[in-house]
């Protein structure tokens, strides 16, 4: 995902000048410009991102919020930046009076490592306390990525936004009471689970048995499971291996014919209008000869089967599964011009 990767580059670059960065106008043009490039707004464009935006207060002139992200002369979201030193927590009753009288349905309150992002789910045209999306650049997880790409250019959707924003809020809400309550068992929460299992009374000592025993169990519960995704990832990754080490010690005993070659040529005339040649590799099996994007096993272009009595060309669905095509002679290859160049579509699209 390029929106991933270039998230990914911000975060690596705030690790490196975070501590050469002193004032909000710094992080500004450090972190948080960059971040707004990210979500494919033009920074350049002062009628797509405004600076300094106005957002008169009553009889109180002259207030501005940072930044405004613009569309159709309308601002889409408004942003308010602190230096990354700050806490933000002190920050949202600035930029709750901005909200209230601005036409914006979405605030961003930034120190360009935190960013809290905020709707009016409660009350209509009044900013809700609480951010129903938040994340730590530096600490990026998928799902937030997923959340950050629904504020893109490209993708940006008010009504789909605000439908999920609901869901967020009450998912992070219930995360951190799960979280809570892991840690430290409140009595409602120990006596929904010993009511279940023990059939005496409920009395102090047994209540205080029972804590450290839910305590305990939701801890052994979460680390089988982390164990069980790792072990699942390392038999993933061994298997992989494997085969890779097997499909070498097969290409050791082959002998690559001429036609084969000539075959992986016409294969290169034909991708080449599409993609560098330096990607187009081949790797010859006992099986098959097979020609792969990128030398990597796991994005097959097609796979040519010559040495038989009959010639075949197998070819690859989305799916990844190999479909056999019968030719005469290895100039049929370029009746497959199609097949070739869409199989190369589908790996791009996965790179997107």
């Amino acid at each position: 995902m390029e929106l991933q990767t270039q998230l990914k580059s911000l975060a690596d670059k705030i690790h490196q000048l975070k501590d050469k960065i002193e004032t909000e106008e710094s992080t500004k043009h450090a972190f948080v410009l960059p971040f707004i490039n990210t979500l494919g707004y033009d920074t350049f464009n002062p009628l797509e991102v405004v600076p300094e935006y106005v957002a008169d207060i009553g009889i109180k002139k002259g207030e501005k919020v940072d930044y405004a992200i613009v569309q159709n002369g309308e601002p889409i979201m408004i942003i308010e930046c602190k230096n990354w030193k700050e806490n933000l927590s002190v920050h949202g009753s600035q930029l709750f009076r901005y909200f209230h009288v601005s036409k914006t349905r979405f605030a961003l309150l930034t120190n360009g490592i935190q960013y809290q992002f905020f709707t009016d789910l409660d009350e209509k045209n009044k900013m809700d306390e609480k951010p129903f999306f938040e994340f730590d650049i530096t600490n990026l997880k998928d799902s937030a990525i997923n959340e950050v790409a629904k504020f893109h250019k490209s993708n940006f959707d008010i009504n789909k936004i605000l439908d999920n924003a609901s869901s967020l809020k009450y998912i992070k809400e219930i995360r951190k009471q799960i979280d809570s309550e892991i840690d430290n068992p409140s009595p409602e929460f120990v006596r929904l689970f010993a009511n279940k299992v023990y059939n005496g009374r409920l009395t102090e000592k047994v209540m205080d048995e029972f804590t450290e025993l839910v305590q305990k169990a939701f801890g052994q519960l979460i680390g089988e499971k982390i164990n069980e995704r790792l072990h699942l990832a390392l038999n993933k990754e061994v298997i992989i291996q494997e085969k890779d080490q097997i499909e070498e010690s097969e290409i050791s005993k082959v002998t690559t014919t001429d036609e084969e070659l000539e075959a992986y040529r016409i294969i290169v005339a034909i991708l080449r209008r599409k993609i560098p040649v330096h990607r187009i590799v081949h790797r010859d099996t006992q099986s098959y000869f097979g020609v792969l994007l990128d030398d990597n096993n796991r994005k097959p272009l097609c796979r040519l089967h010559l040495n038989g009595g009959k010639k075949y060309i197998g070819l690859f669905n989305e799916n990844k599964n190999e479909n056999r095509q019968l030719i005469e002679s290895i100039d049929d290859i370029y009746n497959f011009e199609k097949e070739l160049l869409d199989t190369v579509g589908l790996y791009e699209c996965e790179t997107n």
